[in-house]
């Protein structure tokens, strides 16, 4: 029998191995039962590729091979779209009338989508899961297998959902919503679930890979069931979609619905309504928010503490209108390469306009208004601007996905030279704001152009490659980890964006910077300086924002402090709370000098019992509530109760009032 040379990466090192031919990848994994999956590739020294790969990939001559873990995150992936096969295939068993759609995994689970008659109710998902108990124990193997299109044709000819899937293989539309996940370049593949006698149970069009067999899959849950139109489009027809989620043991699937659980308490929207802070009424429009006035005092500090910053760090404020001429965003470049994501023309005497989907354009008109001198730049271009985009009903959510929301957005206008230190200043600026509203862990995501897909990115591959590595030095010089994300970047240029967690481990994008050599050039605003030289140049323009989305950044800060939020953003800072009536003036008293301190503060008056009205404010959220009886009276004191139930009575006023000033200029959470 032959041979053939392999390596194997481990933790310690890529090892050299020789194994005989025909050797498939569980062989070197056999001993560790973590292991699902194998990443492929060819000698690193030849080509970088690596490709995931079944356990039962048959090994080749100069492979390098990985076991994929099942906690990894391709581990997870592999898990969730095996489970997700495992439901298909219970789904079928139950309803035999269903047709499929897709099934690939996402984040922290899976779904698939089916086409049925009647839409799935709870008490249906109950009956599902049972029978993904059953196949899971009969310990049905993944079995992989090339097919033909014609031959899949013939083979699904009842699955109309998977022959307009063969119809899309290795086209532009591959991309669209989760086909991907069942079909990709190249060769076409099957994959058929075996019963013990080696028959097949079930069958699925899918790229793959898979877990061994339907025994590994540890724990699973299926939550819930909704609406959810084919391939994403409205124009198609409106399948039935069930989510479930998978993980690699019974533990961390409990950990995971614990925090489930935990989000759901902390939900923007839940909470915005029990804290009065802004709704979204249907006579306005769905993704359009408005604020209520405890909500416009957050909103109002966030605009506030973020105006200051900038003109701190040499912006200059301007304004914008809120629509403009169709052709402003044709020379930008918007309206050719985002013009979905735009709202339709308005028809202004005559002439075509649009609501504006972003500030950058106008930011140039006024760069451009008179000339521009060296010694100007960086010259940095600041507004709260209000912007508007065509999101899908379907992704539309709460504050975090709106279609009216504003900036704090601004341009950057320098010389090539003065570019890194820019970005630089920016990226600094822009951690230094993440951390004064309470968000210290982040990692940078890089994203660049996708090169197999140029034709929706404009500029030069030397364009390109400058400001990719520019954005990728500095971003590497913060010591924090830096993602990629290929294909994410605009199409004018490269972006770092910031990507925090809360303060149950959730990432959220934040803040963004964007390296643009497109808006500036001469067939576009043709931006221009005089340089020392005398010569005219074209800028540098590097977009930021450190918000991102004032709305969305507010969103994230109500789920991020479960709507307790730190003394300076909290609506109401101080509730004083008289023990009887009879100590109303004095409580008025204290709270009039309260307001000459700055500080925000109600009184309750009302007919409610004393522990009612504590219980009020501890459920509204309000940091302090300074109590006052008797004895306070007497002393010139009050009992001094903070929002999480500790107390410390007989505190003087002065001291009182000092404390709290103390706490809303801290910025801190108390």
């Amino acid at each position: 029998m032959s041979e053939i040379k392999i390596a194997v990466l481990t933790p310690d090192g890529r090892e050299e191995r020789t194994v005989t031919t025909g050797t498939k990848a569980w062989e070197l994994f056999a001993d560790n039962p973590d292991v699902i999956a194998a990443r492929v590739g060819e000698d690193p020294s030849t080509s970088s590729g690596h490709r995931l790969k079944d356990l039962a990939y048959e090994l080749a001559d100069g492979d390098d091979v990985e076991g994929v873990l099942i906690d990894s995150k391709d581990g997870h992936d592999i898990l969730r779209h095996s489970t997700a096969h495992v439901m298909a295939q219970a789904v079928q068993e139950l309803f035999p009338e269903a047709k499929l759609g897709i099934g690939p995994p996402v984040t922290d689970g899976f779904y698939y989508d089916f086409d049925v008659e009647t839409p799935f109710v709870p008490e249906d998902l109950v009956k599902i899961e049972s029978r993904m108990k059953k196949i899971i124990k009969a310990n049905q193997k993944f079995s992989r297998r090339v097919t033909t299109d014609d031959d899949a044709r013939v083979e699904l000819a009842d699955e109309p959902y998977k022959l307009e899937l063969i119809g899309l293989k290795g086209s532009a539309a591959d991309a669209a919503e989760g086909a991907s996940a069942e079909v990709g370049g190249g060769e076409l593949t099957i994959y058929d679930n075996l019963d013990r006698n080696g028959e097949i149970a079930w069958k699925d069009l899918c790229r793959g890979p898979h877990l061994p067999t339907t025994k590994r899959i540890p724990a699973f849950k299926l939550m819930r069931s909704a609406a959810a139109y084919w391939r994403g489009d409205e124009k198609n027809k409106q399948l039935q979609r069930i989510y479930g989620t998978a993980w690699e043991s019974k533990e961390a699937l409990e950990a995971h619905l614990t925090r489930i659980e935990e989000a759901e308490r902390r939900d923007h929207r839940k909470l915005g309504r029990e804290l009065d802070l802004f709704s979204f009424p249907d006579e306005i429009g769905s993704g359009l928010p408005v604020f209520h006035p405890k909500g416009g005092i957050i909103k109002r500090e966030m605009e506030d503490y973020v105006r200051a910053k900038h003109i701190e760090h040499g912006f200059e404020y301007v304004g914008t209108p809120h629509i403009a001429r169709e052709q402003l965003f044709h020379t930008s470049g918007h309206l050719p390469y985002y013009g979905d994501g735009m709202f339709p023309a308005l028809d202004v005497d005559g002439q075509d306009y649009r609501l504006k989907a972003m500030n950058c354009p106008m930011h140039n008109l006024i760069f451009r208004s008179r000339g521009r001198s060296y010694r100007e730049l960086p010259l940095r271009l600041f507004e709260f601007g209000s912007v508007y985009r065509n999101e899908k009903s379907g992704v539309i959510h709460g504050l975090t996905r709106v279609r009216g929301f504003a900036q704090d957005d601004s341009h950057s206008y320098c010389t090539k030279e003065q570019a890194p230190a820019e970005v630089k200043h920016l990226l600094d600026f822009m951690l230094t704001v993440l951390k004064d509203f309470g968000l210290d862990d982040f990692y940078l995501e890089m994203s660049t152009r996708d090169d197999s897909n140029k034709d929706k990115f404009v500029g030069s591959d030397e364009d390109w490659a400058e400001a990719t590595k520019i954005l990728e030095d500095v971003a590497s010089e913060t010591g924090l980890d830096l993602v990629p994300d290929p294909g994410g970047a605009a199409f004018y240029g490269p972006k770092i964006s910031v990507q925090a967690k809360d303060a149950i481990g959730r990432t959220w994008q934040m803040g963004t910077v964007q390296y643009d050599f497109n808006q500036p050039a001469a067939d576009r605003f043709n931006l221009e300086y005089q340089a020392a030289d005398g010569t005219r140049q074209q800028p540098v323009m590097i977009h930021s924002a450190k918000f991102g989305s004032i709305e969305r950044f507010l969103g994230v800060l109500v789920e991020h402090y479960a709507g307790a939020m730190p003394p300076w953003l909290a609506p109401v800072q101080v509730e004083m709370i008289p023990v009887a009536d009879a100590f109303n003036d004095y409580v008025y008293d204290i709270a009039g000098k309260l307001k000459k301190a700055g500080v925000r503060v109600e009184v309750d008056e009302s007919s409610d019992r004393f522990q009612k009205k504590i219980r009020n404010a501890q459920l509204q959220k309000i940091p302090f509530m300074l109590i006052a009886g008797g004895e306070d009276v007497e002393k010139g004191a009050v009992s001094f109760r903070y929002r999480d139930g500790r107390q410390e009575n007989g505190i003087p006023v002065d001291e009182a009032i000092e404390r709290i000033v103390a706490a809303v200029e801290s910025h801190k959470q108390v």
